[in-house]
């Protein structure tokens, strides 16, 4: 049966016709004064865009006017145009770090007191040292040379890893992971505040801490030239990174040295060295490209979002610069053992318990979440296939416009916006394991305890499967696993939204200072009335309305197909080059923005436009990749 257009484009439609509980919460925002003399009652406007505004009652309001607030909805009245609330507490003035660094905690429900009384007596007294009941069901690696690589100004080391030769022609490899779960034992005050918190959140120039600094920059990360206690992934490979052999084991480490990606990439370069953590580093960053080789043939995806880091002043914490991030060899080489980690363990923990599993998968998109990869890749006359991952992964490696060398990049820009995002999930709750960025059957994780409560759990289940510990019930239990997958989930979600609330805060900052900036950019989308343009030097995406009911603005024609839209006799399409004027719009303080205006070409626009999803590395904090 043939089926029109407007018909195929029909979705299922229903209407709110009941609320069953209202989710009410403490809002964040500005007071507007009365303009009534005397006036006791004021409207407050919320943070929060999709929140209306509130009536409330308050002899402060002089004190009050510039200062970000707390309000909390008391009811709402069923004639009245705005709920009514009451005032709860001041955060301070609004525009100040902490104040706005404050709001963006609140308001994506991120836990972030001080850690209580009763959390910290659950902490090891110090000075701690290994003891000999530390040792039972222990290996000792002290000797091996074990290493780690990380971001610049990393302190929560949770990873590191080792490669030797084998008598047998074979090569040992060996990641090793800080053993978090030694130190928080279940159901006490600090494992029920980190299942909480769930996650660390890295923000521009501060971190949230998941567990206790005592533990996440001293006792559980590894740091060179002390012993600490890890949990250890080792494989026995061939020389083709085949594995031949897998084990886990509980051990004790120290670390030979603590080293930025420059810095190992350095060592693998300088031939002059070859002493034996140079050895290690060359041998895992061979290894981890025969890995990476086999793992895009296998259809995972490498995906691209733009990704620029902040310099921050010593003492007044502004942002000064910013540098486009470059990823090395070594990112890569941790990167590849890291997901074969994650990818070892979930196989083990599952097998050994298959119903109650913490695991994570990543759903392959709908087809329709392709459709703008397919029209911009098609605005090129170039062909992307997304069929399965591996179809998509081969076509956006084929992906070439000759004399365009950024296509392939912005375009790999674009797949990353259409996917899906991955969650934690109870092995017993799902059949669905897949993870589809990674083209892995099965994945967990298990190498960032100090940051991520899931990879605890994953811990716990390790140990009990190898019997270096004891059973823990609530493990078994999958309806209570799958509610705590749902937290986790939760909780990172709301840390990303924190972390680019964060970046969005301090790129106000950072163009507040610099005046007004002409650089170039890319169409990266074209709307209806818009175009939105996306500028590499800074990882800033903004968008450029042009407002077809202002009597000003000219004719717009808009081709969906294309998409293209055509103002006065210009036709925009995907992929453009544009020249924009960059500057920050401080006449609302609570809702500051970060404008663009065309110069090339030039268009007459009406509405300026509102800076969004930025991608910007707060923090000393870990690759972007699923690890």
């Amino acid at each position: 049966m043939w089926i029109s257009a407007a018909e195929a484009a029909r979705k299922p439609t229903g209407k709110v016709v009941g609320i069953i509980k209202r989710n009410w919460r403490p809002f964040c925002g500005m007071l507007n004064l009365s303009q009534i003399k005397e006036s006791t009652r004021h409207l407050f406007t919320p943070a929060d865009r999709r929140i209306p505004r509130i009536r409330i009652e308050t002899r402060q309001a002089a004190t009050l006017a510039g200062q970000r607030i707390m309000v909390a909805i008391d009811g709402w009245p069923k004639h009245s145009r705005y709920p009514n609330g009451h005032f709860v507490r001041s955060l301070g003035n609004a525009g100040d770090k902490e104040t706005e660094q404050m709001v963006l905690l609140l308001e994506h429900d991120v836990p972030h007191q001080a850690f209580s009384q009763a959390v910290l007596s659950s902490l090891p007294k110090m000075p701690w040292a290994i003891t000999p009941e530390d040792m039972v069901r222990r290996e000792d690696l002290r000797h091996l040379s074990v290493c780690s690589v990380d971001p610049p100004g990393c302190t929560d080391i949770d990873d590191a890893l080792h490669c030797r030769e084998l008598d047998n022609g074979n090569v040992e490899v060996g990641v090793h992971i800080a053993d978090v779960s030694h130190f928080i034992r279940p159901c006490n005050a600090m494992d029920k505040e980190a299942a909480n918190r769930g996650t660390t959140v890295y923000l521009c120039g501060k971190r949230i801490d998941m567990v206790p600094e005592l533990l996440s920059s001293n006792l559980c990360s590894l740091r060179s030239n002390v012993e600490r206690l890890a949990f250890s992934c080792i494989w026995e490979m061939n020389h083709k990174a085949e594995i031949i052999k897998t084990r886990f084991t509980k051990t004790v480490i120290n670390s030979k040295a603590s080293l930025t990606y420059a810095e190992a990439q350095m060592r693998i370069d300088d031939t002059t060295k070859n002493d034996d953590i140079t050895k290690s580093l060359r041998g895992l960053n061979k290894l981890a490209k025969v890995l990476k080789r086999q793992r895009i043939e296998k259809g995972a995806l490498t995906l691209s979002s733009l990704e620029v880091r902040f310099h921050i002043d010593s003492e007044t914490h502004d942002p000064i610069d910013l540098q486009t991030k470059e990823l090395m060899e070594t990112n890569s080489m941790v990167e590849e053992f890291m997901l074969l980690a994650n990818i070892s363990v979930a196989q083990k923990i599952y097998d050994e318990f298959p119903d109650c599993a913490m695991l994570r998968k990543h759903p392959a998109p709908p087809p329709s979440n392709y459709d703008i990869l397919l029209k911009a890749a098609k605005s090129k006359d170039v062909e992307i296939h997304t069929d399965s991952a591996k179809a998509l992964a081969d076509s956006l490696d084929m992906a070439r416009v000759d004399g365009f060398p950024y296509f392939n990049t912005l375009l790999r820009i674009l797949a990353t916006r259409c996917m899906m995002q991955a969650v934690y999930f109870c092995s017993g709750m799902d059949t669905d394991f897949h993870h589809y960025g990674l083209a892995s059957a099965i994945y967990t994780h298990f190498t960032s305890p100090i940051r991520r409560y899931a990879d605890i759990i994953v811990h716990r289940l390790l140990a009990v499967a190898i019997e270096a510990d004891s059973t823990y019930p609530d493990l078994m239990d999958k309806q209570k696993q799958s509610a705590l997958s749902t937290n986790l989930n939760y909780r990172h979600k709301m840390s990303q939204y924190a972390q680019r609330a964060s970046v969005a805060f301090h790129t106000q900052l950072f163009f507040k200072s610099r005046g007004i900036l002409n650089e170039e950019g890319f169409v990266l989308f074209v709307r209806k009335n818009a175009i939105i343009v996306l500028i590499p030097k800074f990882g800033l995406e903004g968008t450029v309305f042009f407002d077809a009911k202002h009597k000003a603005t000219p004719k717009l024609v808009f081709d969906e197909e294309g998409p293209t839209l055509k103002v006065e006799q210009h036709t925009f399409h995907i992929f453009d080059m544009v020249k924009v004027t960059i500057s920050l719009d401080a006449s609302n303080i609570q809702h500051q923005k970060i404008r663009m205006s065309l110069i090339e070409p030039v268009v007459r626009t009406v509405k300026q436009p509102v800076v969004h999803n930025y991608v910007v590395e707060p923090q000393a904090k870990k690759p972007k990749l699923d690890r």
